[in-house]
């Protein structure tokens, strides 16, 4: 495993870590033994930060890791969010009485007394331009409620905004093979200002496992049937708001460049890794097989400039138009 300091938290992250999103359950039937044997292995090969969120399961997520907590005796870091309990998006949700709220919830869940990074949960743009918001953040950090926060994101500008303030330490944003934005316009800045880089979605919703075909079918639960146009939330969470079909002839490009040793899944992973600017990529996994293939893929070799430049060719061909405009 390979580790990098997150902002100036002083945390030294594994550059493959732990997205708990799937777990809590809202990809499908997921079993709590499996999750927690992944999370397990996943800490076996040196994976030391989670990243979840309150919402994830209504909370479930958050308290499997307590879970794990208690079975484990070696330090690891919880990054949680908070922001998505609003019934609708608005500046005006995010009140010290609602932080105070969802922090607390969180902070039973996960059975402890402060959050190691508390995000802003993709909220309403006008938040991550918002003094006040920021200043209650600021005070909640001083009570030791949390003791860094940072910020989740849709788009660049949202991350630009927000490192405008200086105790953010993270932005967690989109970033993959089919979503080049982020290093072209928001790295330079993130590394100017010593702000970690988590890297959502790293595997576009399973896209980039190679594993999936027009024949693919979701259970009705799965965000990957019910929110592909943006039914239930930004469209981009899903797929990575690249249209299923042509992804999957992209795919088929991407497994022709793939360097032999390695899965596509993994080649996606340790891409994403060969951005200096990117702490960590914070893939999930619903069973050891999957936290195991994960973590590996952080000892990897480094990818050929060539390879590189081929990935690029082939957003830029097939994918660019489609998404770099809109995130």
């Amino acid at each position: 495993m390979q580790y990098r300091t997150l902002g100036g938290t002083g945390y030294n992250v594994s550059t493959i870590s732990f997205g708990a999103w799937a777990i809590g359950g809202t990809w499908g039937t997921v079993n709590d033994q499996e999750s927690l044997a992944a999370l397990h292995r996943a800490l076996d090969l040196g994976v030391n930060f989670i990243d979840t969120a309150d919402v994830y399961g209504d909370g479930h997520s958050e308290r499997l890791i307590a879970q794990l907590r208690k079975e484990r005796s070696e330090p690891f870091f919880v990054a949680t969010k908070a922001g998505r309990r609003l019934p609708q998006q608005s500046k005006a949700g995010y009140t010290r009485e609602n932080l105070e709220s969802w922090i607390g919830r969180s902070l039973k869940n996960l059975e402890v007394d402060t959050i190691d990074l508390l995000q802003l949960h993709c909220p309403h743009p006008d938040v991550y331009a918002s003094d006040e918001v920021f200043s209650i953040l600021d005070d909640l950090k001083k009570e030791g409620m949390i003791r860094h926060y940072g910020i989740s994101v849709e788009t660049v500008q949202e991350a630009l905004t927000g490192i405008q303030y200086p105790d953010v330490q993270s932005v967690q944003i989109i970033f993959n093979m089919f979503r080049l934005k982020p290093a072209e316009q928001f790295f330079q800045a993130a590394r100017e200002r010593n702000v970690g880089v988590l890297a959502r979605v790293p595997l576009a919703s399973g896209l980039l496992t190679g594993k999936m075909s027009r024949q693919s079918q979701f259970e009705a639960d799965d965000h990957r049937s019910f929110n592909r146009n943006g039914e239930a939330f930004d469209k981009g969470e899903t797929f990575s708001g690249v249209d299923y079909d042509v992804a999957l002839d992209a795919v088929e490009e991407l497994k022709a460049i793939k360097p032999e040793g390695m899965t596509l899944a993994q080649f996606a992973l340790r891409w994403i890794t060969m951005f200096p600017e990117v702490t960590c990529a914070i893939p999930g996994a619903k069973n050891p097989q999957q936290a195991e293939s994960n973590a590996a893929a952080a000892d990897l070799p480094e990818l050929s400039a060539e390879v590189m430049q081929k990935v690029q060719d082939i957003y830029d061909q097939k994918i660019r138009a489609l998404v770099h405009q809109n995130w």
